[in-house]
This record gives C-alpha cells, sequence and structure tokens, in this order.
C-alpha cells in the first residue's frame, strides 16, 4: 500500500507545504517546507536531525548505535529526489524502528513516541534514564546527582 501511495506521489509532481509541526521527546518543532503526500511526512535531510535527531549519513539514517540503511542513490519508500531536491520519509523510518506517531492532517501536526530501540539499553543494562524534578523545596534534583548511592525510587500514578 505504501508503495502505490509512493508512486502516486512521485507521479503527482510533489508540491511542498509550509508551516508542519512535529511534536517529540518534549520538543515542538516548526518545518519550514514538507512534501506534499496523503500519508506520510517528507521532510528535507538537513531537517531530519532538528525533528528526531537522527543524521542521514552516507551508510543511513542514524543515531546513538541505531542506524537503518537508506540508499540515496534511488527512489524507495524513505527517500526519493523531486526536481532536484531530496526529501527523507520520517514515517516511514519511524515504522522501521517501530515507533508509534498520530498526525492531526487538519493543523498540520506530527506526534512521534519513544524509539522503543533507544530504550532496550535501560532495560539490558538495568539503568534508569537521567531526568530532572523538583524536591519539596523548590530546588530542581536529577538523578544523576546521585551516581554511586543507593536510592529508592517510588512511583504512582492515578490510572
Amino acid at each position: 500500500m505504501k508503495a502505490v501511495a509512493t508512486m502516486l506521489l512521485m507521479l503527482a509532481g510533489c508540491q511542498a507545504l509550509a508551516n508542519t509541526v512535529v511534536l517529540y521527546e518534549d520538543r515542538a518543532v516548526e518545518v519550514a517546507d514538507t512534501l506534499t503526500d496523503p500519508n506520510d511526512l517528507w521532510v528535507k535531510p538537513a531537517e531530519l536531525t532538528r525533528v528526531n535527531g537522527f543524521e542521514l549519513k552516507p551508510e543511513g539514517a542514524c543515531i546513538d548505535d541505531i542506524c537503518v540503511p537508506v540508499r540515496q542513490d534511488e527512489d524507495s519508500d524513505i527517500f526519493i529526489t523531486r526536481g532536484g531536491q531530496q526529501w527523507f520519509n520520517v514515517t516511514e523510518l519511524a515504522d522501521r524502528l517501530q515507533q508509534p506517531y498520530a498526525v492531526d492532517f487538519d493543523n498540520a501536526v506530527w506526534s512521534f513516541g519513544a524509539i522503543p530501540a533507544r530504550r532496550l539499553s535501560f532495560v539490558k543494562e538495568a539503568l534508569a534514564p537521567d531526568f530532572t524534578l523538583t524536591d519539596m523545596s523548590g530546588k530542581s534534583v536529577q538523578l544523576s546527582d546521585f551516581k554511586g548511592k543507593k536510592i529508592m525510587l517510588l512511583t504512582w500514578a492515578s490510572w
């Protein structure tokens, strides 16, 4: 199905849109130009790092020790060239990484969840991610402030 949508996109002439917002990791990033597509979010490769931290390298889209192969010498579901401009499919990358996402087409807002592969190291190494909270006196405290000490974390949720 995605291949059909990509082919239609390729045949349609590919117009750029403006004012798309991407929500990821507590950030809202406004992307100036995206490619018209009824199903996917296409951005210029230079925007990829701002959008989700990935960098497009010769071997693929990479972040930390995760690298998704991307052929940049031919059109595919994840990378195309139109009118001399290269475009990268952020939603295809998310699909390959099993990263959840949602879109509000009417308002041009895309929201991406956590990448499961980036959280595996916490489970394998039994390390909690560093975070900051405000204590009872209003002082910011980071988990890393207690490195080397034994601590007990208590959490609670109403749901």
